[in-house]
């Protein structure tokens, strides 16, 4: 314990990037925690967010306060006795948010980086490694390698730190003309990047969700030129080290092809493109994540159902072009707002998505309908993203099916789980 107080005391100050705590050790209480700095009225703080099913609860401490959180988190506290005060708090531990255990700490600092193991019986393992001098660099909002400043870096609406950092140069990038050969971003696909990192951060999220005994099979249905198909990649096996193997699919043989060169020119050996329709796929019998960007209308339903028939762990949908229910939707009590074709075409899209995520949870899914990127850069901007959680829930189905019947509405994917 010693030598964890000695890290924390020397990373809990304005060099920290951030700490992942990771390997749950009880998911109900928590799935993972992230640690950064904050300045918040002139006062250095760091931010606890803790991700807990679908919720996100946030918490700022002391440094002092702080360390004992981490601490106790990696089963390393000194004992307290019930009802002792934290440190700085001048409340009792009670009255605090409770104290989740995690099995690993990840570190990353201006300096160093650092990786945490406790074994089940609390065995505690730590390396260390320093970073260059200047390793940094490529952090730099403007990718000019100049450093944020320190107000910047700390404030409550910091700069964005992506997975994927400007000035730092991967094929996959440069390949896809993202970034230049030297890392930097290029102008017209600014908007891209910055959907590739967002993205990277929705998988980073459900990250242990997925197998870690076998290889795990990846299927993305309508990648076309396929962007964030290779981030997936490059993410789960290039930085973590994941046994995956991706399969890409699309309509279109010559994105297909290109994918496929570019895939083996960056010696991405476990990622395939296939020329294929998502409604009749039978390339596989068993999926752990189902991937479908943009995928235009009801194959969106398709891809979806075929998830659930191979009962994959994760689903994440980017819906797009939502006619279906714009053509069924008839409501006598909605009649004043429908007959606006804009409002009518705009309500069936996310109604068409609300229902998709709640025939999710019907399916035993934790869903949740989330913002991609802004809505400034595109309207097609709402993700469903699922994490199957093995239990029925009746109410829902109740209450999903009395909404279609309200609304006049048969969407595809109801019917599919209707005929199953």
């Amino acid at each position: 314990m010693k030598e964890l107080r000695e890290l924390l005391e020397n990373t809990l100050n304005t060099s920290l990037e951030q700490i992942i705590l990771s390997d749950s050790r009880d998911k109900e209480a928590a799935q993972k925690v992230k640690v950064r700095p904050v300045k918040i009225k002139g006062e250095l703080l760091f931010q606890e967010t803790i991700y807990r099913g679908t919720q996100v609860f946030h918490h700022n401490y002391s440094k002092e306060e702080m360390t004992e959180r981490i601490l106790g988190m990696l089963g390393q506290a000194d004992e307290k006795q019930p009802g002792a005060e934290q440190p700085g708090t001048g409340r009792p531990t009670s009255e605090r948010p409770a104290v989740p255990h995690f099995g690993q700490a990840q570190f990353t600092a201006t300096a160093m980086s650092a990786t945490v193991l406790v074994s089940k019986k609390g065995k505690l393992t730590m390396k260390v490694k320093k970073q260059p001098a200047g390793s940094n660099s490529g952090n730099s909002p403007n990718g000019d390698g100049k450093a944020a400043t320190t107000t910047d870096a700390l404030s409550h609406n910091k700069t964005k730190q992506y997975i994927l950092k400007e000035g730092q140069p991967v094929d996959f990038l440069v390949g896809l003309g993202v970034q230049s050969p030297d890392g930097k971003v290029t102008k017209a696909k600014y908007d891209k990047f910055r959907q590739i990192n967002r993205y990277l951060e929705f998988i980073e999220d459900v990250l242990e969700e997925l197998p870690k005994d076998r290889t795990i099979r990846i299927i993305d249905f309508g990648c076309g030129k396929s962007y964030l198909t290779f981030a997936m990649y490059y993410y789960l096996h290039e930085l973590k080290g994941k046994d995956i193997r991706v399969t890409g699919l699309d309509l279109k043989t010559d994105v297909i092809d290109h994918c496929n060169v570019l895939a083996e020119k960056c010696g991405y050996d476990h990622l395939h493109f296939e020329k294929g329709d998502i409604s009749t796929y039978t390339g596989a019998d068993r999926v752990d994540m189902v991937v479908t960007l943009h995928a235009c209308d009801t194959a969106t339903d398709y891809a979806i159902e075929k998830a659930i028939k191979w009962g994959a762990k994760v689903i994440m949908a980017v819906p797009c072009c939502q006619h279906e229910v714009n053509k069924q939707i008839h409501c006598e009590d909605l009649k004043p707002v429908l007959k606006y074709g804009l409002i009518k075409e705009r309500m069936s899209a996310l109604i068409t998505d609300a229902i998709r995520a709640n025939l999710l949870t019907e399916q035993g899914y934790d869903a949740q309908i989330l913002e991609f990127i802004d809505m400034e850069h595109t309207p097609k901007n709402l993700l469903i993203r699922a994490v199957k959680r093995n239990h029925m829930r009746p109410k829902a189905k109740e209450d999903v099916h009395e909404l279609l019947s309200y609304l006049g509405i048969s969407p595809t994917l109801a019917r599919l789980l209707e005929e199953e």
